[in-house]
């Protein structure tokens, strides 16, 4: 059950598959560009190499990198595991820069604007801040702030990025509730006293790779989407 003894201020929210449909933004540009190309693989397979390259840099074997920049070190894998090879640099910068075009799920601008009413909404994601700007720009998404690993010089889980954000905005640890759909990162907020909410996205790896919505208990709230959350919070 939710903790009310104490007023929740801020909202902070993971991105990637959270609030934006990582995969299927992908997939659809590779289709589009590729069609010869399984698009639901390559995403699966670009995204697949995101959490070895940030445990490479968090175990200190490459120095502090940006998400665009790890991004583009697996883009030059994955290329050659899907026969694009041919792609010039061009090609590629502008094929790495579809992370900052992915789209929001559905529910999410109206469920933004709904809770900014009542709280302060910010973003907490390993993406780096110009990939975050612009892709929020683009989305036209609501945020008050938009907080990074980059203002942390940390990735997810380590615990200064979750308590950066209560120090950001000068509230205790329990003020602030992250917003997520990965279980460990909500995990990871929970064991520096942030509050959590669980958000189903039954469908961020592609229809043909449906996810386990089954929420965790230890979850002080579980919502469908942002507009379910919504309403659950009263706004």
């Amino acid at each position: 059950m939710r903790n009310t003894a104490i007023e929740t201020e801020v909202l902070a929210f993971d991105i990637f598959g959270t609030v934006v449909d990582w995969h299927g933004s992908i997939a659809r540009e590779i289709r589009a560009a590729h069609p010869a190309v399984d698009a639901d693989a390559f995403a699966l397979a670009w995204r697949a190499g995101y959490q070895p390259a940030m445990h490479r840099v968090m175990a200190g074997e490459l120095p502090w990198t940006l998400i665009d920049d790890l991004h583009r070190m697996i883009l030059d894998e994955v290329v050659v595991q899907f026969g694009l090879t041919h792609l010039d640099e061009t090609a590629r910068a502008d094929l790495n820069r579809v992370w900052h075009r992915l789209d929001p799920w559905p529910d999410v601008v109206q469920g933004l604007t709904r809770l900014k009413k009542r709280f302060v909404l910010c973003t907490l994601s390993n993406g780096n801040l110009n990939l975050l700007t612009r892709l929020s720009k683009r989305a036209a998404l609501p945020w008050d702030c938009i907080l990074s690993a980059e203002v942390f010089r940390a990735y997810k889980p380590d615990p200064r990025t979750y308590l950066g954000v209560a120090q950001t905005f000068d509230v205790l640890p329990e003020q602030v509730m992250l917003v997520a759909a990965h279980h460990n990162d909500l995990e990871g907020a929970r064991a520096c006293g942030l509050q959590t909410a669980y958000i189903e996205r039954p469908l961020e790896l592609g229809a043909r790779n449906p996810k386990d919505v089954t929420p965790h208990l230890a979850n002080d709230m579980h919502a469908r989407d942002l507009l379910d959350l919504a309403q659950q919070l009263g706004c």
